[in-house]
């Protein structure tokens, strides 16, 4: 899908589909957290931050546990 911004004010808007909205969950009162790595722009739900903490925990005890293995296939 090809879209292009629309002049807000002083600023520029992206404008969403309502299905796209609804495949994601998301609505118009949904905070979004917005980065990018330099070249594309990120735009993602703000997830539960008790989620986050959960998988960074289930990540770092994949990684002490299975370390050394994962370390060696990517090799």
């Amino acid at each position: 899908m090809i879209k292009k911004l629309t002049k807000h004010g002083n600023s520029v808007a992206l404008i969403i589909e309502r299905s796209v909205l609804d495949l994601l969950g998301i609505d118009a009162d949904t905070p979004l957290e917005v980065s990018t790595d330099g070249q594309v722009l990120i735009v993602a739900p703000v997830r539960d931050e008790a989620r986050r903490r959960k998988f960074q925990e289930a990540l770092a005890d994949t990684n002490r546990q299975f370390g050394r293995a994962l370390k060696h296939l990517a090799e």
